[in-house]
């Protein structure tokens, strides 16, 4: 108990719940200088969240995904890297497991699974490329990243008009059967709202990301390539090598983030216009996190809450739904700025060190 006691006042904890706090006031205040009722608001959002066991197992299905990003991200985070690209990873994810689900005629047991490693794979893959150019060419994964978001669209968008559009249609066919991961008896529960086995995958890949970086000689590496190339290579560590698989391995995350939703939630891929957006909010989501896997779905399922129950505000308060990314963007914010937000702290900082 002791030790549960500690995380929570371990200043890596309080920084971030203090940020959150600080980013609500400053929504309250933003409402205020709008006309709105924060109080109203904030009891309109949670009421959408909790309100029915539909909206709170659509809540349950909009954090999912984000989990998956903020865990792509994270991970490179954590090996020195800043990859930007978890949304094509994303969309590569989506492709490959469409292709997989609508192509094949497999058994439910075989035909999931390997759907979703496909969207795995993929996403890996991509995010391998960008890892690639940076450990051969020294390319700077920021900019290869944001770049492959862009080819990842447009060539997603290619293959399903190429191979999995009808005429005439605007998305795909539909999924076999057999390829889909939709709980239909918790759906039920829910009355219907899209629950999937992805939501376990999430919870197990966060669990992963701890195991291997922190209990495995990979992960060792990983983080020491991460916080200091040379002395790593000096040591005789693969530097090279080091990069690539953190990059495939954080486009994993993100590459199985996007089987989950076209396996356990629309069960066909729509020709996309525009980026889901999934990846560039797994960025905040690592960010608020602090690039922890226990972090990063604390704060999936803050921003989860918060999106999906920005519609309630919408409805219940009159609040403009662009509001809500004002309270998400003040958070981000002061987790950033943590020098301002310390600053509200002392007082609790001074107390613990007077206790010791």
């Amino acid at each position: 108990m002791n030790r549960v006691i500690a995380v929570f006042t371990k200043e890596s904890f309080l920084v971030p719940a203090a940020a959150i706090i600080l980013g609500l006031l400053t929504g309250a205040v933003a409402m205020l200088a709008g006309g709105f009722n924060p109080i109203k608001a904030y009891a309109s959002l949670v009421e959408k969240v909790f309100g029915s066991s539909y909206n709170f197992g659509e809540t349950i299905r909009q954090i999912t995904p984000l989990i998956f990003t903020g865990l792509s991200v994270a991970f490179a985070f954590r090996t020195g890297l800043f990859n930007i690209g978890a949304e094509g990873q994303f969309i590569m994810g989506m492709i490959a497991s469409t292709a997989v689900g609508i192509s094949l005629d497999l058994p439910a047991y075989i035909h999931a699974p390997l759907a979703v490693l496909a969207g795995a794979l993929a996403g890996g893959l991509w995010g391998a490329i960008a890892g690639y150019l940076k450990a051969a060419r020294g390319v700077n994964e920021v900019i290869t990243t944001i770049m492959l978001n862009w080819i990842a669209l447009y060539f997603a968008n290619y293959i399903l008009n190429a191979f999995f559009v009808p005429a005439g249609q605007q998305r795909s066919e539909m999924i076999k059967d057999s390829a889909s991961i939709t709980i239909g008896w918790l759906s039920q529960m829910f009355d219907s709202a899209r629950l999937h086995w992805g939501t376990l995958l999430a919870v197990l890949a966060a669990v992963f990301f701890y195991v291997v970086l922190w209990k495995t000689k990979t992960g060792f590496e990983l983080r020491a390539v991460g916080l200091n190339p040379h002395a790593s290579e000096y040591a005789g560590m693969n530097v090279n090598r080091n990069v690539v698989n953190a990059m495939f391995i954080g486009g994993m995350f993100a590459g199985i983030g996007g089987a989950c939703e076209i396996l356990g939630v629309f069960h066909y891929q729509a020709v996309m216009a525009a980026m889901p957006g999934y990846g560039f909010d797994g960025i905040a989501v690592a960010l608020i996190g602090g690039n922890n896997p226990l972090g990063v779905v604390l704060a999936a399922i803050l921003f989860g809450m918060l999106t999906f129950g920005a519609a309630g505000m919408k409805f219940g308060a009159g609040v403009p739904v662009e509001l809500i990314r004002v309270v998400i963007a003040s958070v981000i914010f002061f987790v950033a700025a943590h020098g301002i937000v310390k600053v509200f702290l002392k007082p609790i900082l001074k107390k613990k060190e007077g206790g010791n």
